[in-house]
C-alpha cells in the first residue's frame, strides 16, 4: 500500500466525518493521463479536502517550510504533506515561479494529476481574484486538459487567521474538462496566456458563485 493510500484509509473517514464533503461533477476528472485541476483558494484546508474527494492522487506545490520543521512534529508534518502529494518548492526565492512551473510540467508529463490555485494565494476576503498565467502555460506546454473546480464553505470552517478548522459541511464542485489545443505552440504569447487563464477563471467563478475582482489577490493583500 502506498503512503497516500495509507493516509487516505486511516484519516479519510475522520476527515469525511469532520468536513462531510459533498462532491459534484467528479466524473469530469479523467480516469488516467495528465490533468490539471484548477480552482479557487479560500483557506488552508482546501489542500486537505481536495485529495480526499478525488480517486486519483493530486500533486500540488506547497511551501517548503511545511517539510523542514524540526523534531517529531516537523517529521510528522513532512511525512503527511509529501504523502498526500505536496511537492515542496521555495516559491519565495528568485526563481520560485519557474521552479513551480517546471515541477507542474514534470508531474503532467508523467501522466499524473496536478492541482493548482491560479490566484496564487488564498483569497483575502472570500472573493475570486485574477488568475496568474502559469495555469495557461502548463496546459499549453503539456496538452493536459484543465478541470476547473470550486471549493465552497471551507472558509466558514477555517476563517482567515484562525487555527484548527471546526466541523461542518463543504462542497467541492468540478466542471467539465477544458482543452486548448487550438493554441498549440503559443505558450509564449501573453495575449493567449491571458485569454486561456481568464476562460478558466470564468468557469471557476461560475462553479463557485463568487464575486470576481479583476486584480491580483497579492495586490489586494498589500493594499
Amino acid at each position: 500500500m502506498s503512503r497516500f493510500a495509507l493516509i487516505k484509509a486511516v484519516l479519510g473517514p475522520i476527515m469525511r466525518l469532520m468536513f462531510r464533503p459533498q462532491v459534484e461533477g467528479a466524473e469530469h476528472i479523467p480516469g488516467d493521463g495528465p490533468v490539471i485541476l484548477a480552482g479557487n483558494h479560500l483557506t488552508f484546508i482546501d489542500s486537505i479536502v481536495l485529495p480526499l474527494v478525488t480517486k486519483r492522487q493530486v500533486h500540488f506545490i506547497g511551501k517548503d517550510e511545511y517539510v523542514t520543521g524540526k523534531g517529531f512534529k516537523g517529521r510528522l508534518m513532512a511525512w503527511f504533506f509529501t504523502g498526500v502529494g505536496m511537492i515542496p518548492v521555495d516559491r519565495d526565492g528568485a526563481n520560485g515561479g519557474v521552479a513551480a512551473l517546471m515541477t507542474g510540467r514534470r508531474v503532467l508529463e508523467e501522466g499524473r494529476v496536478f492541482g493548482i490555485y491560479p490566484e496564487g494565494t488564498r483569497s483575502p476576503d472570500g472573493r475570486l481574484y485574477r488568475g496568474r498565467t502559469g495555469i495557461a502555460r502548463l496546459t499549453l506546454m503539456t496538452g493536459a486538459p484543465v478541470v476547473p473546480f470550486a471549493m465552497i464553505g471551507t472558509d466558514k470552517l477555517q476563517p482567515s487567521g484562525k487555527g484548527l478548522p471546526r466541523p461542518g459541511r463543504v462542497t467541492v464542485r468540478f466542471g467539465e474538462a477544458m482543452e486548448f489545443s487550438r493554441y498549440d505552440g503559443m505558450d509564449r504569447d501573453r495575449y493567449v496566456l491571458r485569454a486561456v487563464t481568464d476562460s478558466v477563471m470564468t468557469e471557476v467563478m461560475r462553479l463557485s458563485g463568487q464575486e470576481y475582482v479583476d486584480m491580483y489577490a497579492t495586490k489586494a493583500k498589500a493594499a
